[in-house]
C-alpha cells in the first residue's frame, strides 16, 4: 500500500485519504493551442485518442450533510493528469469546477495498483437536481446528475439490499475429457466470483424505483473471493463499478462493510480497498487512519442512517483474516453517542441501521450471531432503533418489532407484536434480511420448515476446509420471525418516507420487497407492509 499522501481537493485536509498522488503541480495541463476549436462547457480540452485511461465506473457518496455536499468518484489503472468535476444545474450549464483528490493503494495479492478520484461539492442547494461531468486530460469526460437530500421533514425513497456481487465472465475452467464434443473444445467462462445475471439485472430494477439513495448492505462485488480464486481483486472491483455506474452516477450507492470487503493483505484489517474506493461521510470522526470510514452516519430528512462495520462484533470468522474486536470498542463507543444524539433530536423521527451479518436469520447456514446480539441489541432498544437492515444471508425475511431478549444463552429477542401489515416500531425495532442482491448462493431453500435458527456461540480451534475457525452452534426457536421468502431468489426494498403533516401526529415508511427478472428490471412486489411511528417533535417532548 502506497504511502505517500497529497491532497489536491481544495480545502481537504491530507489526513482524509489512504494515500493520495498528485492532481495538479507537477500535473498541470499545458494550455490550449491557439487557434483550437472550442470543445463547449463540458470539455476542458480535446480528448486525446490514445494513452489517457477512460472515465470508468463514476460512483457517488453523501457527504457529512447529503442536503449540501456530495462527492463524485471514479476509477482509474493508472494515474491521470487534471482529476475535476464541471458542476451545473439544467437551465445553467457546467461553469463550476472542483478539483478530485486522489487515493491510491497497491493490492497485496496482485500487486495492482488502484487510482480513485474523488471530488467533493460542497455549498449545494437541499432538494436540487445537478447535472455535472467528470473527467481528467485526455478523456472523454463522463456525465451525471444527482439530487441533493430534502432538508427537514420531507417525502423522499430509498432502496435496500446486499450481496451483490458481478456479472462478468472472467474465470476460466477447462473441461475434463469426457464432456460431450463440441463443449469440450472450448474453456468454460464463468464469473470470476459468485456473480450471476441478477448482479447486472438488480441495477436496472433499482433504477425502475429511482430512489434518492440506495444502501448496500455489505458483500459488495466479492473481491476476496476473486482473489481466493486466482483472478485480480481490483478487475473484481472495477467491474462491480463498471456494472453499477448506470445507477451510481445518478443517485449515491451508500454501502457498509461485510466479511468479504476483508481483503488479504490490504491493510491491518484488510479494508484498504474498500477505503480507497469510497469517500463517506465523517470519515475523520473514526478514531484513527485504520478504521476510516468503516462506520458513518448522515440524515436524510427526519431520518438518521447509521451504517455500520460489524466484523468488529461478529464472532463468525467469514473474511480473509479473523478481526473481532479490532477496534477495541471505539466502533460501540461512537454508536452510542450517535444514537443518543439521534433519539435526542426533534428534528430526527427515524433512526435506520444499515449493517451486513444479521441479529436474525432464520436458515440452516450461517445464522444469527451471537456477538452482534450482545454488542449492538442492547442499544437497539436502549434508544429505539427502528429498522435495521442487514445483508449477508442470500434470501430476504423480517421480524416482528423486538425488544428485549429472553433470559437464555442465546439472547433471543422478544417480540412485542406479531402483526405483519401496520407496525409499530415505537414500540420495537424491526430487523429485515436483503441479502439476494445477485450472489449466485441464494438461501431461500435453507430456512428452516417452522421459524427456528441456529444461533453462532463460538469457535472451535479447528479449521474448517475453507481455512476458517469452526463455528459452534444452538439452535431456538424463532418467535421473532415474521416473514419469510421461501420463493425467490433474488430481490430487493423500496421505503417510501411519509413525514406527516403535523406537529406531533404519525409518520411513516411503505416498504415494498421487490423481485425481479430480465435486463430491464421488471418488478413483481413480494411482501408490502407499513412502519409507523409518532413524530419526535411533539409538545412537551
Amino acid at each position: 500500500m502506497a504511502v505517500s499522501r497529497r491532497s489536491v481537493l481544495k480545502g481537504s485536509s491530507a489526513a482524509a485519504a489512504a494515500s493520495v498522488v498528485g492532481a495538479a503541480g507537477e500535473a498541470a495541463a499545458a494550455p490550449s493551442p491557439a487557434g483550437q476549436p472550442s470543445t463547449g462547457p463540458l470539455l476542458q480540452s480535446r480528448p486525446h485518442r490514445l494513452g489517457a485511461p477512460g472515465v470508468l465506473g463514476v460512483h457517488l457518496q453523501f457527504g457529512t450533510d447529503p442536503a449540501t455536499e456530495m462527492t463524485v468518484s471514479w476509477i482509474t489503472p493508472q494515474s491521470v493528469r487534471r482529476p475535476q468535476v464541471r458542476l451545473g444545474s439544467p437551465d445553467g450549464g457546467h461553469g463550476r469546477v472542483a478539483d478530485a483528490e486522489t487515493r491510491t493503494y497497491r493490492d497485496g495479492l496482485s500487486k495492482e495498483e488502484v487510482y480513485v478520484h474523488h471530488a467533493r461539492l460542497t455549498g449545494l442547494r437541499p432538494a436540487t437536481t445537478y447535472l455535472y461531468s467528470a473527467g481528467h486530460d485526455g478523456a472523454t469526460p463522463e456525465t451525471g446528475s444527482f439530487t441533493t437530500a430534502p432538508r427537514g421533514r420531507s417525502a423522499f425513497t430509498f432502496t435496500s439490499f446486499g450481496d451483490q456481487a458481478t456479472p462478468n465472465l472472467r474465470r476460466v475452467i477447462h473441461l475434463p475429457d469426457g464432456v460431450p464434443s463440441p463443449v469440450n473444445r472450448f474453456p468454460l467462462h464463468t464469473s470470476s466470483q459468485v456473480g450471476s445475471p441478477a448482479s447486472a439485472d438488480i441495477v436496472s430494477a433499482v433504477e425502475r424505483v429511482a430512489p434518492l439513495f440506495n444502501l448496500v448492505n455489505g458483500d459488495l462485488c466479492y473481491a476476496a473471493v476473486a482473489g481466493a480464486w486466482g483472478t485480480s481483486r481490483p478487475a473484481t472491483w472495477a467491474d462491480w463499478f463498471i456494472n453499477n455506474s448506470r445507477s451510481t452516477r445518478l443517485r449515491p450507492w451508500m454501502p457498509c462493510a461485510g466479511n468479504h470487503e476483508n481483503e488479504k493483505d490490504n491493510g491491518p484489517i484488510g479494508a484498504a480497498g474498500y477505503q480507497t474506493y469510497f469517500s463517506l461521510p465523517g470519515s475523520s470522526a473514526a478514531s484513527d487512519e485504520e478504521t476510516r470510514g468503516m462506520w458513518y452516519a448522515f440524515t436524510v430528512g427526519a431520518v438518521r442512517f447509521i451504517s455500520l462495520a460489524n466484523d468488529d462484533v461478529a464472532l463468525q470468522d467469514g473474511g480473509d483474516t479473523y478481526i473481532h474486536g479490532y477496534s477495541g470498542g471505539a466502533q460501540r463507543r461512537w454508536l452510542e453517542r450517535e444514537l443518543k444524539a439521534a433519539r435526542g433530536d426533534r428534528g430526527v423521527d427515524w433512526i435506520v441501521v444499515c449493517m451486513h451479518q444479521p441479529m436474525i436469520s432464520s436458515t440452516r447456514s450461517a445464522g444469527s450471531d451471537l456477538g452482534i446480539r450482545e454488542a449492538w441489541g442492547p442499544l437497539f432498544d436502549q434508544y429505539g432503533v427502528d429498522l435495521v437492515v442487514c445483508g449477508h444471508e442470500h434470501h430476504y425475511e423480517r421480524s416482528h418489532p423486538l425488544r428485549g431478549t429472553l433470559p437464555n444463552d442465546t439472547r433471543t429477542p422478544i417480540p412485542v407484536s406479531t402483526r405483519t401489515d401496520v407496525i409499530d416500531t415505537g414500540k420495537g425495532t424491526v430487523h429485515m434480511i436483503i441479502g439476494a442482491g445477485g450472489n449466485i448462493a441464494t438461501t431461500q431453500d435453507d430456512m428452516f420448515d417452522t421459524p427456528q435458527a441456529r444461533v453462532l456461540m463460538g469457535l472451535k480451534d479447528g479449521k474448517t476446509p475453507s481455512g476458517h475457525k469452526e463455528a459452534v452452534y444452538v439452535t431456538e426457536d424463532a418467535p421473532w420471525a415474521a416473514v419469510r421468502d421461501h420463493k425467490y431468489t433474488h430481490g430487493f426494498a423500496a421505503f417510501d418516507v411519509d413525514p406527516g403533516d403535523r406537529r406531533g401526529g404519525r409518520t411513516s415508511m411503505r416498504v415494498t420487497y421487490y423481485t425481479f427478472d430480465g435486463p430491464h428490471g421488471d418488478l413483481t412486489p413480494v411482501d408490502t407492509f407499513t412502519l409507523e411511528r409518532t413524530r419526535s417533535d411533539a409538545h412537551g417532548s
